[in-house]
């Protein structure tokens, strides 16, 4: 079984391209602090490349940024490649399959997705804009939720 779960922030914002077929790729690092202290009594932390693909990839770009703290579960895999110089290069990276956000956005500092201006989301007196509008409910689309 290939299994991976880590949980750790982002290192840097989610680097998104796209293959000709126009399938979005996401990569990036993440930061996972190990349980255990060395021997000068510190914590320490391993920085893991990652992938993601596909609509995840989009999603995990727009409402993460460096420094987001995040669940990733997928598998491990080691692919290699010939640079142009004849030299073998090995990588070594987390096939992200799911992802979890593990604090709200005020947490991390975002007020808004990157696409949006933060303006939009301002609560002005602590009133929420629904307020007295009579609406319990919010119509979302499935294809609005970030999961």
């Amino acid at each position: 079984m290939n299994q991976v779960n880590l949980t750790g922030r982002l290192t840097r914002d989610v680097e998104v391209r796209y293959t000709q077929s126009g399938k979005a790729v996401g990569s990036g690092t993440i930061a996972v602090t190990r349980r255990f202290k060395n021997a000068e009594g510190n914590t320490e932390s391993d920085f893991i490349q990652y992938v993601v693909w596909g609509k995840s990839a989009e999603t995990l770009s727009q409402y993460t940024s460096k420094g987001t703290l995040i669940a990733f579960s997928g598998s491990w895999q080691t692919r290699n490649y010939e640079k142009d110089d004849g030299t073998r290069v090995y990588v070594n990276e987390l096939n992200v399959e799911n992802f979890d956000f593990l604090e709200k956005k005020s947490d991390s500092q975002q007020s808004a997705p990157k696409s949006q201006a933060p303006d939009q989301f301002v609560n002005n007196g602590n009133r929420s804009k629904f307020a007295g509008s009579g609406n319990t409910e919010v119509d979302i689309s499935d294809d609005d939720l970030p999961f």
